[in-house]
């Protein structure tokens, strides 16, 4: 005998998850490129006169980085700067757009954190070849949210990866699938 399916109650088809997590990767990037490049504007604005604000463990002081992490690249021309980094940027969302319809929450949130992130920094280095910072604190070099961004995603990542994290949640999701195409009556 077969049984009736009903749409209402099926669980939602591999596809469609996939379909709705890039849907939500792509909003998320969006997003937090654009937390960061508000924040570099009112930094370009608000700090332009050597003007600085003390957090206490922080100051916000505006800098300017031709190069990328650690000032790495800085005396290369920004031509060659933003091509290297358009490129791995590429391949990064490739990668993202790919993993994400398998990936498990905390992955995809990191890898939204470190695309995120580097696509605010290249969309603020393109017209001038620079990346503003404006985050200070005196002994670290200066950096900005977009920098934030990709390292608090590189360690999500990293700790989702050594503590299992990033593969419990992919076994835990085929169990609540099946939880769910079950009525509250099969057993």
């Amino acid at each position: 005998m077969s049984k009736d399916v009903n749409p209402a109650t099926e669980p939602p088809r591999q596809s469609e998850q996939g379909a709705l997590a890039r849907t939500v990767l792509v909003v998320s990037v969006m997003l937090l490129a654009a937390a960061d490049l508000g924040a570099k504007a009112w930094a370009g604005g608000a700090l332009a006169d050597g003007h600085t604000v003390d957090l206490g463990p922080m100051q916000l002081r505006l800098g300017f980085n031709s190069g990328v992490a650690f000032s790495l690249g800085a005396g290369l021309p920004a031509g060659v700067v933003l091509g290297i980094t358009g490129l791995i940027i590429g391949a990064l969302a490739l990668f993202t757009w790919r993993a994400t319809g398998t990936a498990t929450r905390t992955v995809r949130l990191a890898l939204a954190l470190v695309l995120g992130g580097a696509v605010a920094n290249f969309i603020d280095r393109a017209p001038d070849g620079v990346v503003t910072d404006y985050l200070h604190t005196g002994w670290f070099p200066t950096f900005n949210l977009a920098d934030v961004f990709i390292t608090g995603g590189a360690v999500v990542l990293i700790v989702a990866t050594l503590t299992g994290r990033d593969k419990a949640e992919a076994l835990e999701m085929p169990a609540a699938s099946a939880r769910q195409a079950r009525g509250p009556h099969d057993h």
